[in-house]
C-alpha cells in the first residue's frame, strides 16, 4: 500500500484555492486568451465575463481580439466601472477593430514604453502585470500557445487560481 505525503507547497495552494474558491466578497478576475478564436466561443466568453462583472467581480484583461476583446464587450455591458484593460504597447498600436472598443473603457493603462518591443515580448510582460493585480486567472488557449502557456505557470508561481481553457 502506497502512502501519499503531502508536502507544505501543496498544501499551500490548496488553502490558497479554497478560500478563493470560498470567498464570498467580489475578486480581481484576470481573463485572457488567444486572439484565434471562433465566434461563438467568443460569445460564451462574452457571457462569461459578463456574469462576472455582474457578480460584482473587478474584471483585468488586455486589449486584443477575440478573447480578450469578448471578455471587455462583456463586461462593458454589465458594469464599465469594474473593467481594468492593460494594453501591452500603446493605444494606437492596438488593431482597429480593438480600438473601437477600447475608446470606450474607462480604466485602460497604456504600455508606451513597450512599443520598441516585439509583440510577442510586449504580450508577456503584460501578462505578468495583469496576473500581478489578480487573484484569479481564467485563460483560454491553444496547446501551442506559448505565451499564454507561460502566463499560466507564472500566475501559479504567485500562487493564483488558474483556471485553463484549452480550445484544442
Amino acid at each position: 500500500m502506497s502512502q501519499s505525503i503531502e508536502t507544505p507547497d501543496k498544501v499551500d495552494v490548496f488553502l490558497q484555492e479554497l478560500a478563493t474558491i470560498q470567498q464570498s466578497g467580489s475578486k480581481r478576475i484576470a481573463l485572457l486568451g488567444s486572439r484565434h478564436v471562433p465566434i461563438t466561443h467568443q460569445n460564451l466568453i462574452e457571457v462569461m465575463s459578463y456574469a462576472l462583472v455582474l457578480g460584482g467581480n473587478r474584471l483585468i484583461t488586455s486589449g486584443a481580439i477575440g478573447t480578450n476583446l469578448a471578455a471587455i464587450r462583456g463586461a462593458m455591458r454589465a458594469d464599465p466601472n469594474l473593467l481594468t484593460v492593460i494594453l501591452p504597447q500603446s493605444l494606437d498600436r492596438q488593431p482597429q477593430e480593438s480600438r473601437t472598443a477600447l475608446d470606450k473603457v474607462m480604466n485602460l493603462v497604456e504600455n508606451h514604453e513597450n512599443n520598441s518591443l516585439s509583440l510577442a515580448e510586449a504580450s508577456a510582460a503584460c501578462n505578468l502585470e495583469i496576473v500581478s493585480r489578480c487573484q484569479q486567472l481564467i485563460c483560454f488557449a491553444f496547446h501551442d500557445s506559448h505565451t499564454l502557456l507561460q502566463t499560466c505557470r507564472d500566475a501559479e508561481e504567485q500562487r493564483r487560481v488558474v483556471t485553463l481553457f484549452y480550445f484544442d
